[in-house]
């Protein structure tokens, strides 16, 4: 009766001492050669020599099996590497299988464990030992011991070169990522001539998460102001159809997913779409998927999705932790971005402030000197062409500080998201009206036009004042809005606009206050 020889299970043995052990067991199986056909051992050696220094993963696979089957004599010889391994999966065979099905007797087989730091990556099997006549055919003679020392000694440089193969690749895993967060960082934090706005900000989070993970879809969350979390960036592979149904899609708050994120935990899912916890339509789309909270300095600003189609390659425990410290240095990214931006703005306006008052200080004063200076002069001159000309100057004087005041006003606005003032919105139209009359209207307010004026009457004030500057009547104009102005005994507010080239060309608008109106 034949037996079939197997190596012993490495499972039921205690860990492996890292490399110590490994070259304890190799010592071993290659002490048991010797006492066997020493003419092997030069080109097991060799073939070690040849793995050991080869850095393709498979072409030393195949050279383990082509060495296996020559100094054992095997027909077959086959190098499995489990599913779980990841991208290096498969079967490496060499020569052919004894019978027409590829699966030999048992009797005639022999298997080896593949092994590295006590984790089985696979196995190295022979079958099919070959007879001694001319064709070479199996016999059905079994495998010897000294085969079976051979061949765990293959089996164990198979498991250092597989071991060191995964290494290398979680090291160009990980600095990939490293490499991916910093260029995230290094894009939001940049000059004002390359960044835009938060949502982009956030768009460059999601592309680059989708492309680190190799997902399909990467989004980021932020909570809804009616509950739950909704998308509102996106970076997709998928149709144009997913992608809009996706963007601004949500995750209602009842959701266990929400209450995860909002928790700073991350969700892992290998199949989004059958998944209890997701009881959102968006998951239909989705297989394989990573929901990792957007945390920064204990606060979860919202939650970063990097999703797979569904069947996809399931997120290893590395990409998982990977990711998380991704989102990580995305959500500090993000928050440092937030308050650069807020210092630069915050920069721009005291700069602005600080134009406003030296325009004020100085040269409304200087400007307003001089014109007082010409008006005594227009006064004592005693030809009329002379009076005439100084008289203009004033004028032109006036208009310049009022110009001038008018650049005050607009430097002193607030951020362009704060709807604007009406003496802003005012000073708009005067502006957008100096094409139709040839020059920009003189533009002067009297009391508080800003807290005084309720949205309504600035409104019905501001149709009232397009429509007449929009009046086919080129030539220089007067704009005069008085919140102090009285109608009927009750506080109001009067527009005036005087066509100073015209007799007649007064007109006048005026609506009564809020008698709450300060």
């Amino acid at each position: 009766m034949r037996c079939v020889l197997k190596s012993p299970d490495p499972a039921a043995e205690p860990p492996p001492d890292a490399a110590a052990d490994l070259a304890e067991r190799t010592a071993r199986n290659l002490r048991e050669l010797a006492g066997g056909p020493v003419s092997r051992l030069p080109q097991l050696l060799e073939a070690m020599a040849a793995v050991g220094t080869d850095h393709d993963l498979r072409r030393a696979l195949t050279r383990i099996a082509e060495t296996a089957a020559s100094l054992t004599g095997a027909c077959h010889a086959a190098v499995g590497i489990r599913s779980a391994y990841g991208d290096g999966s498969g079967l490496i065979t060499h020569g052919t299988a004894p019978d027409h099905e590829g699966r030999p007797s048992p009797a005639t087989a022999l298997e080896v464990p593949i092994t590295f730091h006590g984790e089985v990556f696979g196995s190295l099997a022979l079958a099919g030992k070959r007879g001694p006549g001319a064709d070479g055919a199996p016999d059905g003679r079994p495998f010897t011991e000294e085969d079976l020392h051979l061949v765990r000694v293959l089996a164990t440089e198979a498991g250092i070169a597989m071991g060191n193969a995964r290494m290398h690749a979680a090291a160009r895993q990980r600095t990939r990522w490293i490499d991916g967060a910093a260029s995230v960082t290094t894009a939001l934090l940049a000059g004002p001539e390359t960044r835009s706005t938060t949502e982009d900000a956030l768009t460059v989070v999601a592309e680059k998460g989708r492309e680190l993970a190799e997902a399909a879809t990467g989004a980021v969350l932020l909570p809804h102001p009616e509950g739950g979390m909704e998308v509102v960036a996106i970076s997709t592979e998928l149709t144009e159809a997913v992608r809009a149904e996706t963007y601004r899609g949500r995750i209602p708050p009842e959701s266990p997913v929400v209450h995860q994120i909002h928790a700073g935990l991350p969700v892992f899912a290998d199949d989004f779409a059958a998944d209890p916890r997701s009881i959102s339509p968006l998951s239909r789309h989705y297989g394989p998927t990573m929901l990792l909270p957007l945390r920064s300095n204990g606060r979860v600003l919202g939650a970063l999705a990097l999703c797979r189609t569904s069947g996809g390659r399931r997120f290893s425990a590395s990409e998982r932790t990977l990711g998380t410290q991704f989102a990580a240095q995305a959500a500090l990214a993000l928050v440092l971005a937030d308050r650069h931006r807020d210092r630069e703005r915050l920069a721009v306006y005291e700069d602005r402030d600080r134009i406003a008052r030296d325009l004020h200080d100085l040269v409304i004063q200087r400007l307003f000197a001089t014109g007082m200076l010409l008006e005594s002069a227009r006064r004592k001159a005693v030809l009329p062409e002379v009076r005439e000309g100084l008289g203009r100057a004033v004028d032109e004087l006036d208009a310049t500080i009022q110009d001038i005041r008018t650049a005050i006003i607009a430097l002193q606005q607030g951020p362009s998201q704060v709807p604007p003032g009406l003496r802003t919105r005012v000073l708009r139209e005067a502006g957008a009206a100096a094409a139709v009359l040839g020059t920009r209207p003189a533009v002067r307010f009297a009391g508080p036009v800003d807290a005084r004026v309720d949205d309504a009457t600035g409104r019905e004030l501001l149709t009232a004042l397009r429509e007449e500057l929009a009046a086919d009547r080129p030539g220089r104009a007067e704009v005069v809005v008085d919140a102090t102005a009285v109608l009927d005994g009750r506080p109001a507010v009067r527009l005036t606009v005087r066509r100073t080239d015209s007799a007649d060309g007064t007109f006048r608008w005026e609506r009564p206050l809020d008698e709450g109106t300060p």
